[in-house]
């Protein structure tokens, strides 16, 4: 209800890894590293700063069609639910940042990329009459 919404505009900097829970359904898991860069008025140049790591994880569907189509390097644009973890152990405390993500794509301010729509139940759209009225309905025109 009150989650944290982001993006994040980056490179994936590891390949897919998926995984079937024991429920059945799919989790899919990559990082991705944002490059943020400021301008630096002394060189008059804008300099990289460091890299923020993030990882990022897909579920059900999603999880199905990232570790399809996503590959180690390529700039991606991921909006989802941020999540900061703490993890103590014995010697050292760690935080782990991570997105659940709601939607992830190519970055096409960066390249070009064809997109396949997926159909889960064929049959429904080949029997389906697409741009004719129902019966009892009148076409509407704009």
């Amino acid at each position: 209800m009150n989650e944290i919404l982001t993006t994040v505009v980056g490179n994936a900097v590891t390949d897919v890894t998926t995984k079937t829970l024991p429920s059945g359904r799919s989790v899919a898991t990559f990082r991705i590293a944002n490059n943020p860069r400021k301008f630096d008025k002394t060189s008059n140049n804008f300099v990289d700063l460091d890299p923020n790591f993030l990882q990022v994880n897909c579920w059900a569907n999603c999880a199905d069609n990232v570790a399809n189509s996503i590959h180690k390097g390529q700039p991606l644009v991921v909006f989802g639910k941020l999540k900061i973890k703490q993890v103590i152990d014995e010697d050292k405390n760690s935080t782990y940042v991570e997105i659940d993500a709601i939607s992830v794509g190519h970055d096409l301010s960066r390249g070009v990329a064809e997109f396949t729509k997926i159909r889960k139940n064929p049959e429904f759209y080949e029997n389906e009459n697409w741009g004719e009225p129902k019966e009892g309905t009148q076409k509407s025109v704009a």
